[in-house]
């Protein structure tokens, strides 16, 4: 017997239930009754032949079967919407167009390097580089605003697909007041007993996390400051201030002589990832995950 599709139509209904482990709040957030979902998810149930919620009393939950579908369901209705989108495109015979969504951690300078393997491969494409902080690049995927999401990071979403595709040599910004701005090069050790600016607090970020690690495994542990200014180029978190930052600008003073990049003696590389729907093959994406760069 062959195994049933899954409806799309009532994937959605199903995924609202689980969002919300309430038909009545699934149903007003569909704007369907209440009759109508629980009539599809009864349906569903019967057309894979397996229970997916369970009720007690007035309240409801996922079975274990209901767990793997919602876990498996967003992405499912992320591609179909994409293909939908890819199909009406060719349709208008619109012209191929990159949107490349990457975070402040990434200059538009890396951006334009990265790409360059889909400029090879797609002479004659449009590519446009947009500015997202990290939490804006899953929901900009979802809705079709940008094609692939680059972030500094490593671990891979639930809903989404992701892979190392670079790595970066790190410097460090300081200041042109700072006592090491005068230095051609430094070592990690010469850091110790100066505070650390990020951008987003440890523990809520990938990035800070990993920047942190750097210094531990320097043998010191930095105080700590977040940058109150987002979205500019990394090296102004440095300017007025005793802080150094981690940054990809090349070595060299800066933004009118008032910060100052320096290349660390073996510098440490960070990873670069993209990000991009599951069960999509984004056909100007392609080249950009074949280039993935061994670090060293």
């Amino acid at each position: 017997m062959m195994d049933p599709h899954l409806d799309t139509h009532r994937l959605r209904q199903f995924m609202a239930v689980a969002e919300h482990l309430n038909i009545t709040r699934a149903a007003a957030d569909l704007q369907l009754t209440q009759q109508a979902v629980s009539s599809t998810l009864k349906s569903l149930e019967r057309e894979l032949g397996v229970s997916l919620i369970r009720r007690t009393g007035r309240s409801i939950d996922l079975t274990p079967a209901g767990q793997t579908l919602r876990d498996g369901g967003g992405p499912l209705i992320d591609a179909s919407r994409a293909l939908v989108r890819a199909t009406r495109a060719a349709a208008a015979a619109e012209p191929d167009h990159l949107i490349v969504g990457h975070t402040p951690a990434l200059t538009s300078d890396e951006v334009f390097d990265l790409t360059e393997p889909v400029r090879q491969a797609f002479p004659d494409a449009s590519i446009t580089a947009r500015q997202c902080f990290p939490g804006d690049l899953a929901p900009a995927l979802r809705a079709g605003t940008i094609s692939v999401g680059l972030r500094r990071g490593s671990t891979t979403p639930r809903d989404l697909a992701a892979a190392i595709i670079a790595y970066s040599m790190l410097n460090i910004a300081v200041s042109a007041e700072h006592p090491l701005a005068w230095k051609a090069s430094i070592t990690m050790g010469e850091l110790a007993g100066f505070g650390l600016i990020l951008w987003g607090p440890p523990g809520e970020s990938f990035y800070s996390d990993f920047l942190m690690s750097v210094c531990r495994r320097a043998g010191f542990e930095p105080s700590v400051t977040v940058n109150h200014i987002q979205g500019t180029t990394p090296t102004t978190a440095v300017i007025g201030n005793g802080h150094f930052a981690f940054v990809t600008a090349e070595p060299g003073p800066c933004h009118h002589g008032r910060a100052v990049v320096i290349p660390i003696e073996d510098p440490p590389m960070a990873p670069v990832q993209a990000l991009w729907l599951r069960h999509t093959t984004p056909r100007l994406v392609q080249p950009l995950l074949g280039a993935v760069v061994p670090p060293g």
